[in-house]
């Protein structure tokens, strides 16, 4: 019966550390692609959207070297 529970356990504290990881991944892309001074090599579109969560308008800039995209807040 221990070793029942330890399996179990040790699978717990695996998914839970993996969680936590991807959280920490999540939030690092996220603010990585947000911010208030424009990257070199980016050039503003005509595209802006506002932020369901914060009400902010974001304008779109696009880097034509890489397709990365910026949003930057106004």
């Amino acid at each position: 019966m221990k070793w029942i529970l330890g399996f179990y356990g040790i699978q717990l504290v695996i998914l839970l550390i993996l969680i936590f990881l991807s959280w920490l991944i999540w939030d690092r892309r996220f603010k990585a692609k947000h911010g208030k001074q424009i990257p070199k090599g980016f050039v503003r579109t005509n595209e802006v959207s506002i932020d369901p969560t914060t009400n902010k308008r974001l304008v779109v800039y696009y880097n034509p070297e890489t397709g990365d995209r910026f949003y930057k807040e106004e």
